[in-house]
């Protein structure tokens, strides 16, 4: 006799669930990543990357948020 398997439906926005598996530490740093990307870094780096140039100051914010690795 052969066992019905339930299947849930295929989310795009996370296909692999991740979501589900990350520790509510692990999402308060990634809400802050996230955060800091769409505000402050997105706009800074395309003309960055239009003109060739890097703003040093990026790292340093990044580091300040932990997202450079454990200090």
């Amino acid at each position: 006799m052969l066992q019905k398997t339930t299947r849930t439906a295929f989310q795009w926005n996370d296909p692999f669930h991740l979501d589900q598996q990350l520790t509510e530490d692990e999402r308060l740093i990634r809400d802050a990543a996230r955060s800091y990307c769409q505000d402050k870094l997105a706009p800074r780096v395309q003309d960055m990357f239009r003109h060739e140039k890097t703003d040093t100051s990026i790292f340093r914010e990044m580091g300040e948020l932990g997202l450079l690795g454990p200090t």
